[in-house]
């Protein structure tokens, strides 16, 4: 499943890549399909395309869909209700340095003070924020937000969608998952002198015990 988490983690891994000649770096060569290396290919939107990409979830960053243009991903999930201003671990985070109000950089957000934010960012450095060349953690202050969205992580669509049936089946699956499981070798040894003494008939090593086989296991052991 991906997670906000899952993201965050794959963009704190790639801190320190640093763009080559010009914008050759990894994230431009997985969006466009071919090295670039030249002008007008600012890549911080496509390192934040690229970490959604990593966990299967590209549906998360634009529907599916591709753009490098920082005011269309904002304005594409602003038109799906995801703005937020209370920020949290994962959330994309589009920022102006310039006092606009236009997006000219993005980087997901890794936490927030409520008056600082940390992000990860692609394309930034301290001498350039917003064409810097590199992925880096960065702190700002919460004046250069200009939009922060949260997308619509897995454990949310879990919590809207998954009903009590389905539930149950997937319990059911994991249970019969851990009953065919065989037992740890540490184990094999006391299973072998519980069986010999008729505690457990010792199937299923690794599934769980109910009450009732507890309290049968019980009584089998007072009988020796």
């Amino acid at each position: 499943m991906t997670t906000a988490q899952r993201v965050l983690d794959i963009a704190v891994a790639e801190i320190g890549t640093v763009a080559t000649g010009q914008n050759n770096v990894k994230y431009n060569t997985a969006y466009y399909g071919r090295t670039i290396n030249a002008s007008g290919y600012a890549w911080c939107a496509c390192f934040v395309w690229w970490c959604f990409a990593q966990t299967g979830a590209s549906a998360l960053y634009y529907g599916g869909n591709k753009t490098a243009y920082c005011p269309t991903l904002m304005s594409y999930h602003k038109a799906q209700g995801q703005a937020v201003t209370s920020y949290q671990p994962g959330d994309i985070i589009f920022f102006n340095f310039s006092g606009g109000t236009n997006a000219a950089h993005v980087g997901i957000c890794e936490s927030w003070d409520g008056t600082n934010i940390t992000t990860i960012d692609g394309n930034t450095s301290s001498a350039s924020e917003a064409n810097g060349g590199t992925v880096a953690r960065k702190v700002r202050a919460k004046k250069y937000i200009v939009g922060g969205y949260r997308p619509k992580y897995d454990t949310e669509l879990e919590e809207d969608t998954v009903t009590q049936d389905q539930f149950n089946q997937m319990m059911d699956t994991y249970l019969a998952q851990k009953a065919t499981e065989a037992s740890s070798d540490w184990a094999k040894d006391g299973i072998s002198e519980a069986i010999t003494a008729g505690i457990s008939d010792g199937t299923r090593p690794q599934s769980f015990a109910t009450r009732q086989e507890v309290m049968q296991m019980m009584v089998n052991l007072g009988r020796q």
